[in-house]
């Protein structure tokens, strides 16, 4: 992301095509309309969106004849660690311990898992 710029979340549109970069690599439109999940939207949306991505810092793209190559500029696992700490910030007061809780309260996560977790921290804290 551009540097000064405050963070911008993905519209579910821009996730699509930000996912598509990080599977795919550098693509034209055309190729990201090819490889969109039906309803398929109207090219131009396509050429918007990536161009909004571009705006917020999250693709660059270069000249190659006389069309554009789109491509992520910023890693899918840079974007989920921003991401998950945004999450945890916006809606959990910043509490780890809140987030997993809330996952207990909605059965989403089970005390085997809880216990593999607790033994990555136990082994990471070894070394």
């Amino acid at each position: 992301m551009k540097s000064g710029r405050p963070r911008q979340h993905l519209t579910e549109k821009e996730a699509t095509l930000m996912h598509m970069l990080w599977q795919h690599g550098p693509l034209f439109v055309r190729e990201m309309l090819d490889l969109y999940p039906e309803p398929k939207p109207h090219f131009n949306t396509i050429a918007t969106t990536i161009r909004i991505l571009e705006d917020k810092g999250y693709v660059s793209h270069e000249a190659v004849g006389g069309s554009h190559r789109f491509s992520a500029i910023i890693a899918k696992e840079e974007f989920s660690r921003r991401g998950f700490a945004d999450l945890i910030r916006d809606y959990f007061d910043n509490s780890y311990k809140k987030a997993v809780s809330a996952l207990i309260e909605e059965e989403k996560i089970t005390p085997d898992e809880l216990r593999e977790i607790l033994s990555i921290i136990e082994n990471k804290n070894k070394s």
